[in-house]
């Protein structure tokens, strides 16, 4: 996962051009996903021959561990609430979508399967680092993301620093869900919602394509 996550990064954004550090690049991303296994649940989805063709995480804050948004963007997540009451703070990570694919339903897919926890409770809050281009599509179909951070480049693409309450992603929840599964089999827990084994990598197991 480390390294299509990488790889596809490149692909989409540097013309398959990748960067000298490309495989200390894999290696970054191999390191920090695997300290956050007891708290994420990464889903992936792959064709019938078995490619891997989209990848993403969601990850529960324990609130110890720093999120890539500290550490990327020096970003305290308190500071972005508005003083608004806190439940739970999610990271959404690691979204990739193999080249070529056109499949807007496989977008929405991963979408559904990382903001479900999130919308397990009304004060919830997302965060994640997204892409410029995606992120002006994620406006189109209705999550409604709010940045919070100067761009930086990464992994070959300009990166923005977004937070994503409940109120910006429910709708968007509600109008999609269908596509993965009825919302009854979700709830707000790293470790406690369920979706299919063909789209669930479980975190308690090591047999991941290429982590």
């Amino acid at each position: 996962m480390s390294k299509f996550v990488v790889t596809e990064n490149f692909n989409h954004h540097a013309n398959e051009v990748f960067s000298d550090n490309y495989q200390n690049d894999i290696d970054s991303v191999y390191k920090e996903e695997m300290g956050f296994l007891e708290n994420s649940k990464i889903f992936i989805f792959k064709n019938d021959l078995g490619d891997l063709m989209g990848t993403i995480r969601v990850l529960k804050w324990d609130f110890i561990n720093a999120l890539p948004i500290q550490k990327m963007f020096a970003i305290d997540p308190f500071f972005c609430t508005d003083g608004n009451a806190i439940n739970e703070i999610w990271h959404i990570g690691r979204f990739a979508i193999k080249k070529g694919v056109r499949d807007i339903n496989l977008l929405k897919k991963l979408l559904v399967c990382a903001i479900a926890p999130v919308c397990g409770h009304k004060d919830n809050i997302a965060f994640a680092e997204i892409d410029a281009k995606l992120l002006r599509v994620l406006w189109l179909m209705g999550i409604k993301a709010k940045i919070i951070g100067e761009s930086i480049e990464y992994l070959g693409s300009e990166t923005i620093p977004v937070c994503m309450p409940y109120n910006g992603l429910i709708d968007f929840y509600n109008e999609n869900k269908g596509l993965v599964l009825p919302q009854e089999t979700f709830v707000a827990s790293a470790k406690g919602y369920k979706l299919p084994n063909r789209v669930v990598f479980h975190s308690g197991t090591r047999n991941y394509p290429l982590v």
